[in-house]
C-alpha cells in the first residue's frame, strides 16, 4: 500500500544548500493529535454562534460557510473542537476525500467528514502541501474503505508514510509553496470577480421578463426591444456538419465542436466565418446550456446546431448572449440525453434591440469573455507548474 520509493532519498529539486538524505517516517510521528469530528447529528440552533462543518465546507485551503451551513451552541462542541489550533489542519474524509483547508480561530464543530491534524514536530506549511502530492493520493486512494460511499480511516492517516529533510528545509519548502497558493488565490479571486461583473452586467444589459427595455444600456439607444424568434434572426447551416470516427481523426490546429465545446484539434474544417454553435444533444449542464461563439475555421460534429446571423437583422457576438439568457430547457425533448431538435430551436423567441445596439453589447460581453479565458489560462498555467514542482520537490 506504501507508495513511497524507499530508494529515493532526495528529490529531484531542492533548495541550495541542503544535502542532507530525506528520512521515512510515519504522519502521526509529527502530529500532537489526529482526530475526527462528531459521528451522529448535533442539536442545531439557528441563533447558535459555532458552525457546524463538514467535508464539503473544506474549498481551495479555505472553511466556505454557506447560507445552508447549520449552526449549534459551544455546549455541543467537543473538547477537541475548542482545542483547534493554529497549527490544525483540516482534511475531508468522507464522500471526497482529501480537501483541505487550513484553521484560523474560526467557531466551528467539526462532523465525521472532517479529520483534523494538529502538526507539531514537523513544519505545517510543509505538511499542508505533503498532503498534496500524488503519493499521499495515492496512499490515500488505496486505503478507503466502504463501498457506496467511500470513507478514510484515521488510521491510514495516522500511518501515512512521508519523507521529511531537516526542519529548516521543510520551513523552506512550505514558505515556497504557500506563496504559490497565495498566487492562486489572487488569479482565482480575480477570475471571479471578473465573473461577477459579467453575471450582474448580463442581467442588468438584457430585459427582465416581460419587459422591453433593459436596466442600462448604450448612451443613445431609446428603441424598445421586440421579440423575434431565432428563425427570423439566423439561418441555420447543420447540413455542413460531419462527425468524425476516433479511427479517422487527424491531429492538426482546426478545433472540433461537439455539444460541449472543443473536443480536440484535427485537420479539415466544415464551416468557415462567424457561427453560434447551440448543443443539440448531451449537453453537460442543462442550467447553463453550451452555447458558443467561433470565428474562423472550425469542424462541427453533429452533436452541436450551427447558426449565423442574418446580417442585416442581427449581430453574431449579441446572438450568442442572447440565446444563452434563455432557459432552454422546456424545449428539449427525451430522457437521460435530452435533445433541442432544430424546428424547437427555431421557434425559440429572443428580445432584441435594433442591430446597432446589439453590435457594442455583443463586443462588450465578447471583450469580457477574453478577458476571462486570460485569466483562467493563468490559473491552469500556474497550477501545472505547482504540480510539476510537487513532484520534484518531494521524495
Amino acid at each position: 500500500m506504501e507508495r513511497i520509493d524507499k530508494n529515493v532519498k532526495s528529490p529531484l529539486i531542492r533548495f541550495a544548500g541542503f544535502e542532507d538524505e530525506w528520512e521515512r517516517r510515519r504522519l502521526k510521528e509529527g502530529a500532537s493529535e489526529i482526530g475526527d469530528g462528531l459521528h451522529g447529528t448535533p442539536k442545531y440552533d439557528d441563533v447558535g454562534d459555532v458552525f457546524f462543518v463538514n467535508g464539503n465546507n473544506l474549498v481551495n485551503g479555505k472553511i466556505v460557510i454557506t447560507p445552508e451551513t447549520n449552526k449549534v451552541t459551544t455546549d455541543e462542541q467537543s473538547k477537541a473542537d475548542k482545542t483547534l489550533d493554529k497549527n490544525t489542519i483540516l482534511i475531508s474524509i468522507n464522500g471526497t476525500i482529501g480537501n483541505l483547508a487550513w484553521y484560523n480561530n474560526e467557531k466551528l464543530m467539526l462532523g465525521k467528514s472532517i479529520a483534523f491534524i494538529k502538526v507539531d514536530g514537523f513544519d505545517k506549511k510543509f505538511i499542508y502541501t505533503f498532503l498534496q502530492t500524488s503519493g499521499v493520493k495515492t496512499y490515500y486512494l488505496n486505503s478507503l474503505t466502504g463501498t457506496t460511499i467511500k470513507n478514510l480511516g484515521l488510521k491510514a492517516i495516522r500511518e501515512t508514510p512521508i519523507k521529511v529533510p531537516k526542519l529548516q528545509e521543510q520551513t523552506k519548502i512550505g514558505k515556497f509553496f504557500k506563496e504559490i497558493d497565495h498566487l492562486l488565490t489572487i488569479h482565482q479571486s480575480e477570475y471571479d470577480k471578473l465573473a461577477t461583473v459579467k453575471k450582474s452586467l448580463l442581467q442588468k444589459m438584457f430585459p427582465q421578463e416581460g419587459e422591453t427595455v433593459p436596466e442600462i444600456r448604450f448612451a443613445g439607444y431609446t428603441v424598445a426591444w421586440e421579440q423575434r424568434p431565432i428563425n427570423d434572426l439566423a439561418d441555420r447551416y447543420d447540413n455542413l456538419r460531419i462527425p468524425i470516427k476516433e479511427s479517422n481523426r487527424v491531429s492538426g490546429r482546426t478545433p472540433y465542436y461537439g455539444s460541449n465545446g472543443i473536443q480536440d484539434y484535427v485537420e479539415g474544417y466544415t464551416h468557415d466565418g462567424e457561427f453560434i454553435l447551440v448543443a443539440e444533444d448531451g449537453a453537460n449542464d442543462l442550467k447553463n446550456y453550451p452555447v458558443q461563439y467561433v470565428n474562423g475555421r472550425v469542424w462541427v460534429n453533429n452533436h452541436a446546431h450551427v447558426l449565423q446571423s442574418k446580417t442585416q437583422i442581427a449581430d453574431n457576438r449579441f446572438l450568442m448572449f442572447a440565446i444563452q439568457q434563455t432557459d432552454i430547457e422546456p424545449f428539449l425533448v427525451g430522457g437521460g440525453r435530452a435533445k433541442l431538435n432544430a424546428d424547437a430551436m427555431m421557434k425559440i423567441v429572443l428580445c432584441i434591440p435594433e442591430l446597432a445596439e446589439q453590435k457594442p453589447i455583443g463586443k462588450l460581453f465578447q471583450e469580457l469573455n477574453a478577458l476571462l479565458t486570460i485569466h483562467q489560462r493563468e490559473l491552469s498555467k500556474l497550477q501545472k507548474i505547482k504540480k510539476a514542482l510537487l513532484q520534484k520537490m518531494f521524495v
